[in-house]
């Protein structure tokens, strides 16, 4: 999807930081889970932070 936005990554990271135990390498499970410890308006703004999520959590895995 190209480039995220910088408050798509800031908010990612801030949830990573607060929940970190919550997030797992699926994403679907982490739309759910970014639904109960965030309140975002958006569909789309929702699952971006998911994903965003997801790419890290993956990348933590292989590092």
């Amino acid at each position: 999807m190209g480039i995220k936005p910088t408050y798509i990554k800031a908010l990612s990271q801030e949830l990573l930081s607060k929940h970190g135990d919550k997030f797992t390498n699926d994403f679907d499970h982490n739309k759910h889970a970014v639904d109960e410890v965030a309140v975002i308006g958006s569909k789309c703004v929702r699952n971006r932070v998911a994903g965003s999520i997801t790419r890290k959590v993956n990348r933590r895995k292989i590092i």
